[in-house]
């Protein structure tokens, strides 16, 4: 980490604004203690508060499919070399109902954001799950999203409320990754993704 961690409680000279801050944050990671991430933003409680609220809505107040979410949350950090990202989330998309084969095709597929399909077309992926890396891919390479791969989306079956979901979803992640790789959260920038069998091992 580029700066010292925030205290893991309020400092003996907050503000009731910034213990209420502490108290929110605590609460959404309860009954796990405040994370790295938490600690970094904390040194700004209003940024770390808004993170908070936005972050927490995207986790636990919406409709989209949980695994296929974390899919796309561990695609944008493929593509951003996140490391912290990948090996918090990946667990999680194993835990939601993605396939082993399906995460490292996530994990080792080339971007698709211009176009190359070649191997995405013939990975193991579903065809909602191909939809998804190639929205994820244009978002986080050249923001700029294909009708076609925007169209793909709904063809699959994603609702008006579940494309707005997982697009708040792979925004907030790509911001996430960002903030996580600039100061170096985490110290994990120059560790290594975890492999897929090492986090099924770890699951069993």
């Amino acid at each position: 980490m580029r700066l010292p961690y925030a205290p893991n409680t309020p400092p003996a000279d907050a503000s009731a604004d910034t213990a209420d801050i502490y108290n929110r944050i605590a609460a959404r990671r309860n009954p796990r203690p405040l994370i790295p991430l938490d600690l970094s933003l904390l040194h700004s409680p209003p940024v770390a508060d808004g993170w908070n609220s936005f972050l927490g809505a995207i986790r636990t107040r919406t409709i989209v499919d949980l695994g296929i979410l974390e899919l796309a949350v561990c695609r944008v950090a493929v593509l951003n070399d996140a490391v912290y990202e990948w090996n918090a989330h990946a667990p999680l998309a194993l835990k939601g109902g993605i396939k082993p084969e399906e995460l490292h095709a996530c994990r080792t597929l080339p971007s698709t954001a211009k176009g190359d399909l070649s191997q995405l077309e013939s990975s193991p992926l579903t065809p909602q799950q191909r939809a998804v890396l190639r929205y994820t891919d244009q978002m986080t390479v050249t923001v700029k999203v294909d009708q076609e791969v925007f169209i793909e989306l709904q063809n699959v079956g994603f609702n008006d409320r579940e494309i707005v979901e997982l697009t708040t979803g792979i925004a907030g992640y790509n911001c996430v990754s960002r903030f996580l790789v600039a100061l170096d959260v985490g110290e994990n920038n120059d560790r290594q993704m975890k492999s897929v069998d090492e986090l099924v091992a770890a699951l069993q």
